[in-house]
Order: C-alpha cells, then sequence, then structure tokens
C-alpha cells in the first residue's frame, strides 16, 4: 500500500508540507513574503555558489582534494538554487509546467539533496583522515581519488534515487488527484529505506567522525602550543598542523549548519508529525531547508582568505586575462 512517504531529498519531499498545509487559505501578506523570502534565498544561492564553482574550478591553485569537496557540494547547493524557483511555485498555486516536468523536477532534487549529504559525509572522512592520520593523508588522499570517490557519490545517487521513484518515472502524473497538481509518492518501505540511507546513516557518519575530529584536534592544539620550534622541520610540521585544524574548524562549521538546517525537517518526517505542522511552521521549515545552501559560501568568505580574493578578481573581470589561472591566491 502507498504512503505519502516523501522522506529523502530534503527539497523536493517538503512538498508534503505543502499540500497539507496550503490548502486552506494562507493571508495575502504571508504568501508575499514567503515569495520574497524564497525568490531572495534562490538568487543568493545560485549566485554565491556559482562564484564557488568559478573560484575552484579556474585558479589551479585551488586544486586541492579538499577544495574539490567543496566543488562537489556547492555544484549540489547551486543547482538547489535554481530549483527552489520550481518550490516558488508550489508555495500557494497550482503546478502549471506538466507532469513530466514535475516528475524531472522532484527527481532531480531527490538526486541533488542525496548528492549532497553524500559530500558531507565524504567531508567528514577527508577530515578525519587529515587530523587523525597526518602523515599519510598527503600520500593517500590524492586529487584523483577524491574526483572518484565524488564521481561515486553523484552516481550513487542516481542510481539509489532511481530506485527510490521508480514509480513515479514510469507514469509521470501517477499520483496526481487533479489537474495543476504536482504530486510525488514514494511507497512505504521505498522511504523507509530512503529515510535510512539518505540521513539516518550518514548523519551518525558524520557526528562520529567529527567527534573524534574534535577530540583529536584538542589534543593536538594542547601539543603544538607546548611544542618549541626547535629545527625548520618542527616548524614547518606545526605550521601544516595549523592549517589542518584550521580547515577541520571551518568544515566543521559547514557540517554543523548542515544538521541544524536540515534536522527539524527530517525529525518531523522521522516522526510523523508533519500533518500538525501550520502553514507557518512548514514554511519556516522549507525556509530553513533551503538556507543551507545559502549559507555555506557564506561561511567560506569569513574564513576562507581565498575566496575573498578570488571574488574581488571574478568581480573586477580580471580572471579574464591571460594566465589567471596561476594567479597566486594565498
Amino acid at each position: 500500500m502507498d504512503e505519502w512517504m516523501e522522506c529523502g531529498g530534503a527539497v523536493s519531499s517538503i512538498n508534503s508540507f505543502n499540500r497539507q498545509q496550503l490548502r486552506p487559505k494562507r493571508p495575502h501578506f504571508e504568501i508575499m513574503l514567503t515569495y520574497i523570502l524564497l525568490s531572495i534565498i534562490s538568487l543568493l544561492t545560485v549566485i554565491l555558489n556559482l562564484l564557488v564553482i568559478i573560484s575552484i574550478s579556474h585558479f589551479r591553485q585551488l586544486h586541492t582534494p579538499t577544495n574539490f569537496l567543496l566543488l562537489s557540494l556547492a555544484v549540489a547547493d547551486f543547482f538547489v538554487g535554481l530549483l527552489m524557483f520550481f518550490q516558488i511555485v508550489l508555495i500557494d498555486g497550482c503546478w502549471f509546467l506538466g507532469d513530466i516536468t514535475c516528475t524531472l523536477y522532484q527527481y532531480l532534487a531527490f538526486i541533488i539533496t542525496s548528492a549532497s549529504i553524500g559530500t558531507m559525509v565524504i567531508i567528514s572522512a577527508d577530515r578525519y583522515l587529515a587530523i587523525c592520520y597526518p602523515l599519510h593523508y598527503s600520500t593517500k588522499i590524492t586529487q584523483q581519488r577524491v574526483k572518484i570517490c565524488i564521481c561515486l557519490c553523484w552516481f550513487f545517487s542516481v542510481v539509489f534515487q532511481s530506485l527510490i521513484v521508480k514509480d513515479n518515472l514510469k507514469q509521470p502524473g501517477k499520483y496526481n488527484s487533479c489537474t495543476g497538481e504536482c504530486v510525488f509518492v514514494v511507497n512505504y518501505i521505498a522511504g523507509l529505506f530512503d529515510l535510512l540511507f539518505s540521513f539516518i546513516v550518514p548523519i551518525t557518519v558524520i557526528v562520529v567522525l567529527y567527534l573524534r575530529v574534535f577530540v583529536v584536534a584538542v589534543s593536538q592544539a594542547r601539543a603544538m602550543r607546548c611544542q618549541l620550534a626547535v629545527t625548520h622541520q618542527r616548524a614547518v610540521t606545526v605550521t601544516v598542523m595549523k592549517s589542518e585544524l584550521k580547515a577541520a574548524r571551518t568544515l566543521g562549521i559547514v557540517v554543523v549548519v548542515f544538521l541544524i538546517c536540515m534536522c527539524p525537517y527530517y525529525c518531523v518526517a522521522l516522526t510523523g508529525q508533519d500533518n500538525f505542522l501550520n502553514a507557518s511552521s512548514a514554511a519556516f521549515v522549507i525556509c530553513l531547508v533551503y538556507f543551507n545552501s545559502c549559507v555555506n559560501p557564506i561561511i567560506y568568505v569569513f574564513f576562507y582568505p581565498w575566496f575573498r580574493k578570488s571574488i574581488k578578481l571574478i568581480a573586477t573581470l580580471q580572471i579574464l586575462q591571460p594566465d589567471s589561472r596561476e594567479t597566486n591566491m594565498h
């Protein structure tokens, strides 16, 4: 028996909130405020993540394993920003783009969110290896291996979500009860698997890895404070460890913000209490989920000098100059 289980893919699954909560007529002010807020978030998400994509792709000095993971996350967040424009249509109105477009929109949203969560897991593993096994990190974690991991992450996201939503893909619009609906139904068993592998398992892995990173980072920070730079080699080691700890701190903030933004929705989906959300609460959950894709580049602005410099180079069109790829970004 089919259930309205849209547990996986935070972008698309929150449409269950829309269908349940937005059927009653909402105040015009609230509708307009939601439109404006989501439009601003969408525009910022697209622009800021596009800057990250251009920066890491263009400047050769930024081609590092960790930055490639940030690039994968930025690509996912960029598409979230684009899909957000379709979400705005569903806030308080009919879907007028057809059943095939509806299915494609929902399907892509599932894939993008799954790939985003998978990338977060890889980022956590990357920081775990960099902090807990620093002597082996540079030799084991190469650009090529990270690229392979990213490709596998996206590939498995496509395959997994295709299995989850196969009934919808076979017959777009199958579950629409009337013209103008955009309904996506996942059967109960598939929904449970999606919730398990798109949220519970990844979040557990992320939390465990970063708790380990936190413990080791604290002990290493204490050791560095007690260490005297007796030789040049020791000074270099201390500098490298400081850099890795700073990266772990920054990416840790990204992970924490991700959990804060995603957990409210998934907790509701997990407990099955979405029927009790009012329209304002549903709108808040929607905006919070989308805001996560917008906030990551903002974090980079505050913590990564190379991103601030790349924004300046892009804004002043210096990126179009010959040999700009070789610019020193540090």
